[in-house]
């Protein structure tokens, strides 16, 4: 059984893009596209069906209790993957391009969202306990580890409709 411990954070954008030339500048970065849905669940765990460049993943994953959740994830053919975001997934799927950054021995995945979400940028860290010190980088605005945030939301509640 996996378990994730996972804390989110709002990104400025303007110092994130600043700090995102000069690391591809000197190559210290790279971009993925990933395309990701989700199938109907019951009971808070969501199932994802994701395409990260080239690779197919299923994943399944329990409610969050605090910033812990269990996560179950497999590699599947892209075919299968395509078949099921195209047939099975709940629309709009959540487009976006990742970017991974190691900061002080972990890894921190920034999200620049596309399609209808486009102009959500948002920075994930895992973590072996809830209670491990990290340092936040300058490009990070806030933490946002509540549900809205979340991509099973993001495809129910497009960033591009939100009022606030």
């Amino acid at each position: 059984m996996g378990i994730e411990i996972e804390r989110k954070y709002l990104v400025n954008e303007d110092k994130w893009r600043s700090h995102k030339e000069y690391l591809q500048s000197q190559s210290l970065i790279q971009g993925q596209s990933y395309c990701q849905g989700y199938i109907l669940a019951n009971n808070e765990t969501t199932v994802r069906v994701r395409i990260a460049g080239e690779q197919g993943y299923l994943t399944i994953k329990s409610k969050t209790v605090g910033l812990t959740r269990t996560e179950f994830e497999y590699l599947i053919p892209v075919q299968d993957a395509q078949e099921m975001l195209h047939n099975l997934c709940i629309k709009p799927l959540i487009e976006k391009f990742r970017y991974k950054i190691t900061i002080d021995n972990l890894i921190w995945e920034v999200d620049e969202f596309e399609g209808e979400n486009k102009g959500l940028i948002i920075a994930e860290v895992e973590l072996e306990n809830e209670a491990q010190a990290i340092n936040i980088p300058p490009w990070i605005e806030q933490e946002v580890n509540e549900q809205k945030y979340f991509n099973f939301y993001l495809v129910k509640h497009p960033y591009s409709q939100w009022q606030d």
